[in-house]
């Protein structure tokens, strides 16, 4: 547990109106380093066995490597880019061995002990970072309709209603190399909340409905909250969708060390202000 903040996460996964479930989602604690956790999304593109290939990969090369991290004394930047360069190659040889096109797409944040955070992300799975229901950033998709937005000929609203909304720019396991993106965040403050998505969760939210839903309900009650208005804005075409979150809360304080309250007198009542 951090000194600055304590942890407090959820996820969600639906397999939506698909005839599979190619996500994954993971919230990972350190195994030995209390308050460092790794938060992921992979969503699997590729045909039923292909996708879910890709983003099994996905999660299981970032619990292998994360697992022999050791926080302050290695580069979090270096292991997030690491995951996504070996799952990238992993699973271009599955493609190889398999005659399949397995792809995925990748979102991941690392909270240190001390407070940083730090994210990698490819394709369009998002991260969100918000303080209070404010969004502070949020990653920008490699997909086709985000350079539109990018250069100002479509807006985000029409971007989400846009034909060609779902062809990526770039993922893991294509010929290519991925476009790996990171970022750091140097303090987390209590208040802050971290979320990983895929894209059947947040095309059906703008961000400030984001915001009021992580800061109005504990994050399991917001996570469910979430998955179940993506399914009813979804009309019975909904992608999977699959959400990990970290809410920061400031630390418990004992209750050796809380303050005591004085006694009321005999025969007095405490009204309220």
């Amino acid at each position: 547990m951090s000194s600055h903040f304590r942890l407090a996460g959820a996820t969600g996964i639906h397999q939506g109106d698909r005839a599979y479930q190619q996500d994954r989602v993971a919230l990972l604690p350190h195994s030995r380093a209390n308050g460092c956790l790794l938060g992921i999304v992979a969503d699997g593109m590729g045909g039923r066995s292909g996708g879910r290939k890709a983003s099994d990969q996905v999660i299981l090369t970032a619990q292998q490597l994360f697992d022999l991290y050791v926080p302050y004394q290695d580069d979090a930047q270096a292991l997030l880019r690491r995951i996504a360069e070996e799952a990238h190659l992993v699973i271009g040889l599955i493609a190889l061995s398999a005659e399949q096109e397995p792809h995925s797409t990748l979102a991941a944040f690392l909270i240190n002990p001390k407070g940083d955070c730090h994210w990698v992300h490819v394709g369009d799975s998002r991260i969100y970072h918000f303080r209070g229901r404010d969004l502070l950033h949020r990653t920008s998709d490699h997909s086709y309709v985000q350079g539109l937005v990018d250069r100002g000929e479509i807006s985000e609203a029409e971007a989400n209603v846009h034909p060609k909304s779902n062809i990526l720019m770039g993922c893991l396991g294509t010929p290519e190399p991925p476009p790996i993106a990171l970022k750091s965040i140097p303090r987390l403050e209590p208040g802050d909340t971290l979320m990983a998505c895929s894209d059947g969760l947040w095309h059906y939210f703008a961000s400030h409905e984001i915001g009021s839903a992580l800061v109005d309900l504990p994050p399991r009650d917001a996570a469910q909250a979430l998955v179940a208005g993506a399914r009813r804005r979804a009309r019975g075409g909904g992608d999977n969708l699959s959400l990990a979150l970290v809410r920061m809360e400031p630390p418990e304080v004992p209750d050796n060390a809380r303050p005591v309250a004085p006694a009321t007198p005999a025969g007095s009542a405490r009204r309220a202000a």
